[in-house]
């Protein structure tokens, strides 16, 4: 399994640290023939708006065909370019995830936090509902969640969401790869995991030719 981190701009290092930790195998995905070689993509932190530019039409595209077909995911701008709609100000997106997310939602640089939130482990099929850190850095806000999308993390009173996947997209507002817990880039790990066992599962029953 080879986890692509776009390293375009952004920490795209701290991500990749964070996976080699947890045992993957990482690229550093700088051209689009890159994204041929890998199982997953992270999509890190950074300026969404400078992501496109640095992207072009190519790279853009050869993205969107890639996030619709393999697991991704996305933090902070990366979450931007996966939701379906953007605003503050509008701009165009990959629309892998059915959100609509709010840029700088949190305020400016000065404003950067950090928080305790929820990992929603029910979500997760594992263990109970527990306390996560969570660092934001003028972080965009989720606003709306569409229906087939899950919540796997929430943050604050209101419990809004920070965290959510749908089929085999994740995003996140926060940036897990700047704290010491592993769980959700350990979480994008599986589900790289689950989506290549059907595959493998059915190469090993596929019956053998008939000799003539």
């Amino acid at each position: 399994m080879i986890i692509g981190v776009l390293a375009l701009q952004g920490d795209f290092d701290a991500h990749r640290r964070r996976l080699e930790e947890l045992g993957a195998k990482v690229l550093l995905v700088k051209k689009p023939e890159q994204l041929d070689e890998i199982d997953g993509l992270i999509i890190p932190g950074g300026e969404s708006g400078t992501f496109l530019k640095l992207l072009g039409e190519e790279g853009f595209e050869k993205l969107k065909q890639f996030v619709r077909l393999k697991p991704s995911f996305g933090t902070c701008a990366g979450a931007i370019l996966l939701a379906t709609e953007v605003e503050n100000p509008k701009q165009v997106g990959l629309g892998a995830i059915d959100i609509s997310i709010r840029r700088n939602a949190y305020g400016r640089q000065i404003d950067s936090s950090i928080r305790e939130g929820q990992l929603l482990t029910a979500a997760l099929k594992k263990g109970s509902d527990s306390a996560l850190e969570m660092v934001f850095i003028r972080a965009p806000k989720i606003e709306r969640v569409g229906a087939g999308v899950e919540v796997i993390a929430t943050e604050g009173k209101d419990n809004i969401p920070v965290a959510v996947r749908q089929g085999r997209t994740m995003a996140a507002t926060f940036h897990p790869e700047l704290s010491d817990d592993t769980r959700i880039h350990q979480t994008f790990l599986d589900l790289v995991q689950q989506r290549q066992a059907p595959l493998s599962g059915s190469r090993a029953k596929r019956p053998s030719p008939k000799k003539l």
